[in-house]
C-alpha cells in the first residue's frame, strides 16, 4: 500500500500533477503559510474555517503555537485534536 501511494505520487509529479498534501504520509502543514486550499486538506476544515484561519494570521501576525488556533472561530479541541500530527507553526 505505502509502496504504491508513493508511485502514484511520483508517477504524478512525472506528469506535472501536484500530489495533495494528504497524499504524503506524514506531510504537515505550516499554519503559518498554508493557504485556504492547503488548510481544507485538514479533517472538518472547510473553505469558511479556511478562509478564517488565514484572515487571523493576517490581522494578528504568526501564530507562536498550534493551540492559538482555538482564537479562530469554529477551530476547537477536536479540529485540533483530529489533525495534532499534522499541523506546525514552522520548523
Amino acid at each position: 500500500m505505502k509502496k504504491s501511494l508513493v508511485l502514484l505520487v511520483l508517477f504524478g509529479l512525472l506528469l506535472g500533477l501536484h500530489a495533495p498534501v494528504w497524499a504524503v504520509e506524514g506531510t504537515k502543514i505550516d499554519i503559518n503559510t498554508a493557504t485556504v486550499e492547503e488548510l481544507t486538506e485538514l479533517k472538518k476544515v472547510g473553505v469558511k474555517t479556511a478562509e478564517r484561519i488565514v484572515a487571523y494570521r493576517q490581522a494578528h501576525g504568526p501564530f507562536e503555537t498550534v493551540a492559538e488556533l482555538k482564537e479562530v472561530k469554529g477551530v476547537g479541541d477536536k479540529i485540533l485534536m483530529l489533525n495534532k500530527d499534522r499541523l506546525t507553526v514552522g520548523k
